[in-house]
């Protein structure tokens, strides 16, 4: 009996992170070990980091921050696809994949898990062509998700571009997903991220529930 599958990936002290954004910081500021009352963590990291969802005005200072986006687009029916491409996600893979109007779609590529497991950045993780992004854009998906830190690529360098033509079509981003236990076809997604007020982003925990699995 499958339940929900966790797709978060851990927030760990020093983790990888994109190149100009915050390293990430988790320090045991007070400590039952060295006589404190209580266990304090302190947390220092960009809102960008590990598993986390794009807001509007992470690319047009006008548009709405993270508290804003609807839990409609977070929460509900979805569909993991399988991208079989090494480089990254095109046109004929998500013709082939039927993908429909409405739709919260988890792309699962060779990201997971291998990206996940590498010490230092991967600078040619698998990512949307701006083509794709227009095509999906286009066919008015709800929210897509991919299983590394951007939707746009590093090396390829349109990670604005890819972001724009999401954004500006309403199209709800969730990065950084760890889809490596997510099995291919239909599920429960629930996405939560932090809400904080007017941010471009927010770290989120992320799972799936297979079709059919109970509890």
């Amino acid at each position: 009996m499958q339940d929900w599958i966790d797709v978060t990936v851990a927030i760990r002290d020093g983790m990888v992170h994109w190149p100009d954004n915050p390293p990430i910081v988790v320090e045991r500021v007070q400590d039952i070990a060295r006589g404190d009352s209580a266990n304090v963590t302190k947390l220092s990291l960009g809102v960008h980091t590990g598993t986390h969802v794009d807001a509007p005005v992470h690319f047009d200072s006008r548009a709405p921050g993270v508290d804003e986006i609807p839990l409609a687009a977070l929460c509900g029916p979805a569909r993991v696809i399988a991208i079989e491409h090494p480089h990254e996600v095109t046109i004929a893979e998500l013709t082939a994949a039927n993908v429909l109007a409405g739709e919260r779609i988890l792309l699962r590529t060779r990201n997971s898990p291998s990206a996940w497991q590498q010490s230092k950045f991967v600078e040619d993780a698998v990512h949307l062509t701006l083509e794709a992004a227009r095509w999906l854009a286009a066919r008015k998906v709800q929210t897509i998700g991919i299983d590394y830190l951007s939707v746009g690529g590093y090396a390829a360098n349109n990670g604005e571009d890819v972001h724009h033509a999401l954004l500006d079509a309403g199209v709800w981003i969730i990065e950084g997903l760890d889809l490596t236990h997510a099995p291919e076809g239909p599920c429960e997604l629930m996405c939560l991220p932090l809400k904080i007020a007017g941010a471009d982003g927010a770290p989120a925990r992320a799972f799936v529930k297979p079709k059919g699995a109970h509890g």
